[in-house]
């Protein structure tokens, strides 16, 4: 009788899934429109007063994004000053909405998905199936990332893979 071998277990393709590598903590939005005198005037000392005396823990290990939806003119230090305190306990914090948040944490799943593995001349499958959300963009982004990397970069499923490029010798 013949012994069954799985193939894809024993070929040389590094199977990459960005949902391994993504946080999947919940989204928050901190509007600073909420901190300004009459909706429009960022005022320094009740700023940094409200910045005291905020409780900052609601955001623990979530994903924030920070926005203004008044159309006051804010000060790029109160954005800083409010990363300051939401970093604190956020697991990432980011200007924008929530899809910003979303390109945010891809960008940051790429990173620890390049960092973890040894990627440099290999052969390489994007899993081509899951919940990533601005896929298109993750996918895109993935893709620039390891183009001067790998040797050939395939979608989908190690069994089952559409070609993308491969790096000629």
């Amino acid at each position: 009788m013949d012994e069954i071998v799985n193939r894809v277990a024993n070929s040389p393709l590094v199977s990459l899934d960005l949902e391994d590598y993504l946080h999947q903590g919940e989204y928050m939005i901190f509007d600073l429109k909420e901190t300004l005198y009459e909706g429009l005037i960022l005022k320094e000392k009740d700023f940094r007063t409200f910045l005291k005396e905020n409780d900052w823990s609601i955001y623990k290990d979530k994903n924030v994004g920070l926005i203004c939806t008044s159309d006051a003119i804010v000060p790029t230090w109160a954005y800083m000053l409010l990363v300051t305190k939401v970093k604190e306990y956020a697991n990432l914090v980011t200007f924008g909405d929530q899809e910003a948040i979303e390109k945010s944490l891809i960008d940051a799943a790429i990173e620890k998905c390049l960092e973890e593995n040894e990627l440099k001349d290999k052969k390489v499958v994007i899993k081509g199936c899951g919940n990533v959300k601005s896929i298109e963009y993750a996918y895109t982004t993935l893709t620039e990332k390891l183009f001067s990397l790998v040797s050939s970069l395939m979608y989908g499923e190690p069994c089952s893979t559409v070609p993308i490029f491969k790096r000629r010798k």
